[in-house]
């Protein structure tokens, strides 16, 4: 007999972890798609539209068998089970602690980021660049001098194009590497010395990016630039809204234009910082799975006036703390792109029943779906629900992150798959060549929310080179996602 544990994760997902029984003894060769089938046939949501997840399909044992021999490699057979009209974030996972460790902010990397856009340099040229997003302090990435702006336009010694820019994918998959950086001067791109090389460590990234308290204007603003909801950065995230509480602002701009989801609950603690008018134990977000898991549905997740603080190595928790929320917002203004995702989703649908949540940005990427991680296990009590991950098999490193609930917010809504659109519309892309630090004033986001907010226009920070986009650069897997681990507080 097996069992399936399952971590559920939103990023679109839930961490709860379950079994499934399993009478038949499976033969060896087709052990992990076996736990594939068994698994998105229980959890999947789109399990009823899927024709070969039928309830029906491993009625007979042969060719329930010979079906999954036809698919030597685990993950087509996981891919062939998704919805392909719906199904957009659906991950196999070879490496499950990989993913884990992604979830704790932990990855082996140079420590860069970049947006889904590459930038033609001139009309006239089939040169593209890439414009660096952030750098992850003490990477590599930062230790070379790459900074906020710099323009990527040379992989490995080879120029970025029109039709390779795709090399840029290669700082995500690469364990070591060259990359020319530059910059717009005088219209023209100008290298910022040799090509610089780069090899990838184990990075541990603090999803607190920035954070000040900006005067101007009359108003005392707020400003958050949070990268990820990480649950083992709780205490960083209540920190600087505690700094926002004892300096009185009374505007919050929250940048999450590069934050692409995590931690369901880490986004309920990060709501009840936000809104600190709504009760400990008032709705904030509810789950809803497919058919098989009604008795799952309505799973709440409340505003809350404690949070947990995880280990960082070890995801324990190791006791609460009070959260630090603010009471005076009437409104929050939301920096957003199109790797704005998940979790980060949730945080706007969840705050706009009540506070007026304005958007400056571009659209965000419409996922209010959420996904579980699943693990394969040797059975131990058919009747037991696993809460932790130690029953793993050893016999191979395969998961799944198959999208298993929809999200909604205290009024039911949840009506936005093509993303939120911005209520002030600045597209950062247009700015390649005039990037600025994170919480400069004249940075072209965060301007526009000033300007909103105190009701005056500024010295426009307008582009200085007009440019043409080429092509979106896929994004990377675990990059947009909203999970809940099997011990999240819930009511």
């Amino acid at each position: 007999m097996r069992k399936i544990i399952l971590s559920v994760f939103f990023t679109f997902s839930l961490l709860t972890v379950s079994c499934i029984d399993d009478d038949v003894s499976t033969p060896q060769d087709i052990e992990i798609q076996d736990f594939i089938w068994k698994s998105m046939n229980h959890w999947y949501f789109w399990q009823s539209d899927v024709p070969n997840l039928a309830d029906t399909k491993d009625d007979n044992e042969n060719d329930y068998f010979n079906f999954l021999r036809g698919f030597s490699d685990p993950e087509d057979l996981f891919e062939s089970l998704k919805n392909q009209s719906l199904d957009d974030f659906s991950w196999y996972i070879p490496d499950v602690e990989a993913q884990l460790n992604a979830f704790r902010g932990v990855s082996v990397s140079f420590g860069i980021e970049i947006p889904r856009t590459s930038v033609r340099v001139s009309a006239g040229s089939d040169d593209v660049v890439i414009f660096v997003a952030y750098v992850v302090p003490g990477s590599p990435a930062a230790n070379a001098g790459i900074e906020r702006g710099d323009l990527i336009y040379k992989i490995n010694g080879s120029v970025l194009t029109t039709t390779n820019f795709s090399e840029i994918n290669k700082i995500f998959t690469e364990t070591s590497i060259s990359i020319g950086v530059a910059t717009f001067e005088s219209g023209s791109l100008t290298p910022k010395g040799d090509e610089v090389s780069l090899t990838a460590v184990e990075v541990t990234e603090n999803p607190v990016h920035y954070s000040s308290v900006i005067e101007t204007g009359g108003a005392k603003i707020g400003y958050l630039v949070y990268n990820g909801f990480r649950r083992t950065f709780h205490q960083e995230l209540n920190d600087v809204f505690d700094t926002f509480r004892n300096e009185n602002i009374d505007e919050l701009v929250l940048d999450l234009r590069y934050n692409g989801g995590g931690s369901v609950l880490t986004s309920a603690y990060l709501a009840s910082m936000i809104d600190g008018t709504q009760a400990d134990g008032s709705d904030f977000a509810k789950l809803t799975y497919n058919e098989k898991r009604n008795d799952q549905n309505g799973i709440i997740f409340p505003f809350y006036d404690t949070a947990v603080l995880f280990n960082k190595e070890t995801s324990e928790s190791e006791g609460n703390f009070s959260i630090s929320r603010l009471s005076n917002l009437s409104r929050v203004y939301v920096l957003t792109s199109d790797r704005t995702a998940s979790a980060s989703e949730m945080i706007i649908n969840g705050l706009r029943p009540s506070l007026d949540v304005i958007l400056v940005g571009t659209t965000t990427v419409g996922k209010n779906e959420g996904s579980i991680t699943v693990v394969d296990a040797p059975a131990t009590n058919s009747s037991q629900i696993y809460t932790d991950l130690d029953g793993r098999t050893n016999s191979h490193t395969v998961g799944m992150q198959p999208i298993v609930f929809q999200i909604f917010n205290s009024l039911d809504q949840s009506d936005y798959t093509n993303g939120f659109e911005p209520n002030i519309e600045v597209n950062e892309i247009d700015f390649t060549a005039n990037i600025l630090p994170f919480g400069d004033e004249n940075e072209a986001l965060l301007q526009a929310a000033i300007n909103s907010i105190t009701g005056s226009v500024t010295k426009s920070s307008s582009p200085t080179v007009k440019v043409q986009t080429i092509g979106k650069i896929p994004v990377r897997k675990f990059s947009q996602e909203m999970y809940i681990f099997p011990n999240d507080n819930k009511k």
